[in-house]
């Protein structure tokens, strides 16, 4: 192609030179800058990361490797922390009987983390608890971010490209790869920076205080208790009777219990699908179990009696004792069943649902971060019995609180909240002529928004 010629093309049906658009040069690989330092696995070389993390200065960057898909304990197998002036101190937790003279040190600092949650159970279970800490994950939620991995944010906010390659890997190997600690180093390298970027946009963006109300309620944050957790096996609700059912919890415990006694997560002992496949066949004997179609897995024939053992004890079990195809819950039936049982409460559902995510798209934050699905039902489901707008806003109020609700949250729903539960049970106006649904639910939402606004 002639460089005088700008219409020419290679391919008539292409688009010339000029439209094509330059390739984006890939974002440069984040580095260690200060080399990989060794793995921390004695009391004298714990000592020194101590007295190193001492004299540093400012917040420090913790991060958690586990084990998950590998074993059954969330237990953590390699502990990340960054701070100015102390440089890069990977430890290995298995190697100590005690991380208190870590936790003595990192007391009165602020922690920073990315997504708190999943690392906050393991860092307790040693001892490690914040005095203070950072989210860099729930920041960038608060903030409006459409992607929250730490990948993403440092290559958006900071311009580095992550590798992840490793995020999966069985943690408890002994020793660890090279490539691994460099992978699980390169996870605080720059957290630091991040949160000082992530904390002055919260300041422009008027969120800090809700940052940091969000922040401190998750230094007390406890992985939840799955109640039933064996209806969560993938596949249960292709089982048909109670039966069965009982066969599926029966088969789920049995295997949770040799999963934790030899510390290997359950699906690397038998998968789901096999414990489903053998709750509905209901064989009764070892040669008919491993004869069962679909019925696999290195622990299948191992503990095969086992199996059967389960499978008897839920063919004894009397009918009473059997699961129900619901659970038994304290909270609120599922939405769609509001309609049917209480039609007035589901109108509350829609109305708040409706509110809440035009105050989600106002404030550029997920709805689920302005407050809990599971909050919101509870309130709308058996909402407070008085019927005067400031009482019953101040019993919102007190409801939200109590259900762990952050102030921010309260001052911005309880007023929405209020406004469904009494716009829900008004009488719903006849429309005039040639006037739509949608107008008229127009008037409902101005109504309620100025009741509520004289409170």
């Amino acid at each position: 192609m002639s460089a005088e010629d700008p219409g020419a093309t290679t391919d008539p049906s292409g688009p010339t030179a000029e439209a094509s658009e330059p390739e984006e040069e890939p974002a440069p690989l984040l580095r260690l800058a200060d080399g990989l330092p060794e793995v921390t696995e004695t009391d004298e070389a714990l000592a020194e990361v101590c007295r190193r993390i001492a004299d540093g200065s400012g917040p420090v960057a913790i991060d958690a490797e586990r084990a998950s898909g590998y074993r059954y304990s969330n237990r953590a197998y390699l502990i990340q922390l960054r701070r100015n002036g102390s440089g890069t101190a990977l430890i290995d937790p298995i190697a100590f009987e005690s991380m208190a003279p870590l936790q003595e040190v990192l007391e009165g600092t602020e922690w920073i983390l990315h997504a708190a949650t999943q690392d906050l159970p393991c860092l307790n279970e040693i001892g490690l608890h914040p005095s203070e800490l950072f989210d860099t994950e729930l920041a960038e939620r608060l903030l409006g971010y459409p992607r929250v991995g730490l990948a993403t944010l440092v290559e958006t906010l900071l311009g580095f490209r992550m590798k992840k390659e490793h995020s999966a890997a069985d943690w408890s190997t002994r020793p660890l790869p090279t490539s691994w600690l460099e992978y699980a180093a390169l996870d605080v390298e720059v957290l630091v920076e991040l949160r000082d970027r992530l904390a002055d946009e919260l300041e422009e963006a008027g969120k800090a205080e809700w940052a940091r109300q969000e922040f401190d309620a998750l230094r007390s944050f406890v992985a939840p208790v799955r109640h039933e957790a064996w209806r969560r096996t993938s596949g249960v609700h292709r089982v048909r009777g109670r039966r069965a059912l009982g066969a599926v919890r029966a088969l789920w415990e049995t295997r949770n219990e040799i999963a934790a006694q030899r510390d290997v997560t359950p699906g690397r002992i038998i998968p789901d699908a096999a414990l489903v496949a053998a709750a509905v066949a209901q064989p009764e004997d070892r040669a008919s179990l491993l004869g069962t179609k679909g019925f696999h897995g290195r622990g299948a024939e191992r503990y095969s009696s086992r199996w059967i053992e389960a499978l008897s004890e839920a063919a004894a079990l009397d009918e009473d004792d059997l699961p129900t195809r619901s659970p038994r819950g304290d909270g609120p039936p599922v939405p769609r069943a509001w309609a049917e049982k209480d039609p007035v409460a589901a109108r509350r559902l829609q109305w708040a649902r409706e509110a809440m995510t035009g105050l989600s798209e106002q404030h550029h934050l997920p709805v689920e971060n302005l407050l809990t699905p599971d909050t919101l039902r509870r309130v709308l489901w058996t909402p407070p019995a008085t019927r005067d707008v400031g009482d019953l806003l101040d019993a919102v109020v007190d409801r939200l609180s109590e259900l762990g609700a952050r102030n921010w949250q309260v001052a911005l729903c309880a007023p929405l909240i209020t406004s469904a539960i009494l716009e829900a049970e008004r009488e719903p106006e006849p429309q005039g002529e040639g006037e739509t649904e949608s107008e008229a639910a127009g008037d409902v939402g101005e109504t309620s928004g100025d009741s509520v606004g004289d409170t």
